[in-house]
């Protein structure tokens, strides 16, 4: 069964926000201009997928996912505008960082609790991993600390992504 875009490009698309994620945090090569691109072809593919996929997200599991990639967009967009309006200070941006972190964990949760083993396993690990790094990097004191915070976050959410997308059989476009 052939698989649709929609089906597999989270699977590349997280871990590489991720990158940037972190990227930002330890390397002057990405500007506040860098970001403020990544957040907003972050925000055009959040919205776009919500369209798209739309009809798809139907049951207990996808509909938390369709929440996720709904409050994502806002939070993404909050982001964007921020970096965009308020050059230096950025006073909301930690908003968006926070929620990318914490949002899509609890939704493994949820995913877990719908999932037959060895998936769920996979899902609550991400999400224990992931919310493991966003405390690491909530109580950082250093910058090695909230590095290795984002890497776990990252690390959670690309196991919980990679893991939806192998479960998924494709569209059959």
């Amino acid at each position: 069964m052939s698989r649709s875009l929609t089906d597999v490009a989270p699977a590349v698309l997280v871990p590489a926000a991720w990158a940037l994620t972190l990227a930002a945090h330890v390397s002057p090569a990405v500007s506040r201009h860098v970001l403020l691109v990544g957040l907003a072809v972050m925000t055009v593919l959040l919205g776009a997928f919500a369209v798209v996929a739309r009809g798809e997200m139907t049951g207990p599991v996808l509909a938390v996912w369709e929440g996720v990639i709904v409050l994502g967009f806002v939070i993404t967009l909050v982001g964007a505008v921020d970096l965009a309006v308020t050059p230096g200070t950025d006073p909301v941006l930690p908003v968006t960082l926070y929620g990318w972190m914490v949002i899509p964990a609890l939704a493994y949760v949820a995913t877990a609790a719908e999932v037959e083993p060895p998936f769920n396993r996979v899902y609550l690990a991400g999400a224990i991993l992931a919310l493991a790094g966003t405390a690491t990097y909530a109580l950082a004191g250093s910058d090695v600390d909230a590095a290795v915070g984002i890497a776990a976050v990252g690390v959670g959410q690309t196991a919980g992504i990679v893991t939806a997308v192998y479960q998924n059989p494709g569209t059959g476009d």
